[in-house]
C-alpha cells in the first residue's frame, strides 16, 4: 500500500484487492473499541481515494455469477458483477479507521451506474473508489460511494451508490430533520403495475449469492445471523435484485448502458418479489432524462452527449419490484441501453 496526492485527494494505491471478510472483521474491532474507550471521528468524510491496479476477473468465477443469475456463459462482464470486482475497493473506504459512519449496520439505499463499453474478461482493470456529499437523513446520516472502473486506459464503468447509517446524527441534523418533516406531505398510496413475472427466492439465496460476489455480510446468510443483528429474518442482497433487474432488461451484451435502482423495503427470504417490466413500444417519442419519469414505463429517446457527437438512440425500461401480500414496494429502478 502507498500513498501518492491525486485530484485534490490523496491516494492509497493498495497492494491487492481487499478481503471483505478481513474488512468486515476490522469494522467490528473499531466499533468495539470506539464503544469502550469512547474515541470520537470527527463527521466528515476523509479527503482520501483507494485505488487497485491491474485486476483480473476469474473466468470461473465470472461463471458462476452468471450461472446463478440465470445468465448464458460469454467473456462479456455483466455490469453488476463489474460492481462486484470493484465492491472490495469501495468497502476498504468505508472500513477506514477515519472513516466517520459505521460500516456494519450500513444500508444500502440505492445505485445509478454508467457503462460506457462493454468490458471482456480478459481485461485488467483499474479501480478507483470515494467517498463525497455527507449530508443528513430522518432516520441517520448518508453518504455517497463513488467508483470509477478503467480498461485499457479508459473509463469503461462508473457507479454511485448511497448508503445509510441510521442513528448517526450530523451537527444541527436534528433541527434540519424537524423543519424538514414540518412540511412534508404523507407518501402517496402504492398502487402495483400489472405484474410481467414472480421472482420466487428461497431461504439459501442470500448464501449463494455472497459465494458467487464475496458479500458475505451476516443479514443475508441465515435467519440465526440475521436475527442476531435485527432483522425478522435473512434479506436478499440488494445488489442480487439489482443483478436480476439489469440482466432480465438487458439479456445480450451493448455499447452503452445506464442502469439504476432505489431500495424501499428489504426482501425477506425464503419470500417472492412482483416484478413489471415494462418496455417502450416501437415509435414512442423521445421523452425526459432518466430519473424525471412519472410511473413506470419505458421509452426510446435520443442522448446528446457534451461533446457535440452524433445522438445515440437508446432504449429505456422501468422497473418496479413489490410483495403481493403487503402491497409495498421493494425497490423500483430503470435500464437504458443503446439500441
Amino acid at each position: 500500500m502507498r500513498t501518492e496526492p491525486g485530484g485534490g485527494m490523496n491516494e492509497v494505491v493498495l497492494g491487492q484487492v481487499p478481503s471483505l471478510p478481513a474488512l468486515y472483521r476490522g469494522a467490528v474491532l473499531r466499533a468495539a473499541r470506539r464503544r469502550f474507550r469512547g474515541s470520537a471521528v470527527r463527521l466528515e468524510v476523509p479527503s482520501v481515494r483507494h485505488r487497485a491496479e491491474r485486476i483480473r476477473v476469474d473466468p470461473g468465477e465470472l461463471t458462476a455469477f452468471q450461472h446463478l443469475l440465470g445468465e448464458p456463459a460469454r467473456d462479456a462482464l455483466p455490469s453488476a458483477y463489474v460492481h462486484t470486482v470493484a465492491f472490495p475497493i469501495a468497502m476498504s473506504v468505508l472500513a477506514r479507521p477515519d472513516f466517520p459512519l459505521p460500516l456494519l449496520g450500513m444500508v444500502h439505499l440505492g445505485s445509478t451506474v454508467e457503462q460506457f463499453r462493454s468490458i471482456s474478461l480478459t481485461e485488467q482493470l483499474d479501480v478507483v473508489a470515494y467517498a463525497e456529499d455527507l449530508r443528513p437523513h430522518r432516520a441517520g446520516t448518508q453518504v455517497d460511494v463513488v467508483t470509477e472502473v478503467s480498461g485499457e486506459g479508459s473509463a469503461v464503468w462508473r457507479g454511485r451508490s448511497v448508503y445509510l447509517a441510521r442513528g448517526v446524527r450530523l451537527p444541527d441534523a436534528a433541527n434540519a430533520s424537524r423543519k424538514d418533516s414540518s412540511g412534508r406531505h404523507p407518501a402517496p398510496s402504492f398502487v402495483p403495475p400489472a405484474p410481467t413475472g414472480i421472482w420466487e427466492l428461497d431461504g439459501g439465496t442470500g448464501r449463494r449469492y455472497a459465494a458467487v460476489s464475496g458479500d458475505w455480510n451476516p443479514i443475508h446468510l441465515s435467519s440465526v445471523s440475521a436475527k442476531a443483528l435485527g432483522m425478522k429474518r435473512s434479506i436478499a442482497h440488494g445488489m442480487y435484485l439489482a443483478a436480476r433487474m439489469v440482466g432480465q432488461a438487458c439479456p445480450a451484451p451493448v455499447d452503452e448502458l445506464r442502469w439504476s435502482i432505489d431500495f424501499a423495503t428489504p426482501v425477506l427470504l425464503p419470500g417472492s418479489v412482483a416484478v413489471a417490466f415494462t418496455e417502450a413500444p416501437a415509435g414512442m417519442p423521445q421523452g425526459d432524462r432518466p430519473g424525471k419519469q412519472n410511473g413506470a414505463h419505458a421509452e426510446r429517446r435520443a442522448d446528446y452527449p457534451q461533446d457535440g457527437l452524433a445522438p445515440i438512440q437508446s432504449l429505456r425500461t422501468d422497473v418496479v419490484g413489490w410483495s403481493r401480500e403487503r402491497n409495498r414496494p421493494h425497490f423500483t429502478g430503470w435500464v437504458e441501453r443503446s439500441a
